[in-house]
């Protein structure tokens, strides 16, 4: 099994499982308990991990919303909750997933294992991965299942870091990039109707190409892994994805 065929096969798993718990009524609670709301909480957690920043820093690393929306629910969290502390919730709340969700998962050490190499190698050459490298420098927690969520997230955010990058060396502008993906969600991203012009076909080849870039990026660092631990890792995203149902 190549690298490219690794990625393509676990990186849907990662992208869905590795967000599934931003919304869940036990990470909303979290954030309720130090003053914030779910969406409060998702900036300030996910942001956090970046470290006490202005608000500028995080919307770069975001990528895809609107730069008004960053701005006013990350200057008015970090007024409620203290950046690092917000963070620290936000990784522990991702563990408790993981204990939730993960705990009858087989292969778990082997998928660790093989997931931390890759954050290495990552890290190695973490260039424009802004994102994933504040991610990858927050603490794991020991234990398999709330391990394994929490890595599956660094590498979603390996690949969205990757993704991000690759939109912007493009040329194509990441809000019309959002609405070629996502093209339902750009008022949840906080743009207003009109504010992002609607997708040419060159945009969308621009997108295909920046796709292309991702899978190469991401493939490289994925070359840290010897055949077992790609059969490892692989065999263990196939049981995470089926324990984590699609919302």
């Amino acid at each position: 099994m190549t690298s490219e065929e690794l990625v393509a096969a676990v990186s849907p798993v990662f992208a869905r499982v590795g967000s599934a718990w931003y919304f869940t009524t036990e990470t909303v609670a979290v954030g309720r308990e130090l003053g914030l709301g779910a969406l409060r909480f998702y900036f300030l957690g996910r942001g956090g991990a970046l470290g006490d920043v202005d608000w500028r820093v995080v919307s770069s690393a975001f990528g895809y919303f609107s730069p008004s929306l960053v701005e006013k629910m990350w200057d008015t969290s970090r007024q409620r909750c203290d950046v690092r502390v917000a963070a620290a919730s936000f990784a522990a709340a991702c563990a408790d997933f993981g204990r939730r969700s993960l705990a009858g998962v087989a292969g778990l050490e082997a998928f660790c294992s093989a997931a931390e190499r890759v954050v290495d190698a990552a890290v190695g050459d973490a260039g424009g991965l802004t994102l994933f490298a504040g991610y990858a420098g927050s603490p794991l927690v020991d234990d398999l299942p709330g391990r394994a969520a929490q890595l599956v997230a660094v590498l979603r955010e390996l690949r969205g870091s990757a993704h991000l990058s690759a939109v912007v060396a493009t040329g194509l502008p990441t809000p019309i990039a959002h609405a070629i993906r996502r093209p339902g969600d750009l008022e949840t991203f906080g743009w207003r109707e009109g504010e992002v012009p609607t997708p040419t076909e060159e945009d969308r080849r621009l997108l295909s190409a920046a796709d292309e870039a991702t899978d190469r990026v991401v493939s490289a660092r994925y070359e840290a892994l010897d055949d077992h631990q790609r059969e490892a890792l692989l065999a263990a995203a196939r049981v995470i994805g089926e324990a984590v149902p699609a919302r």
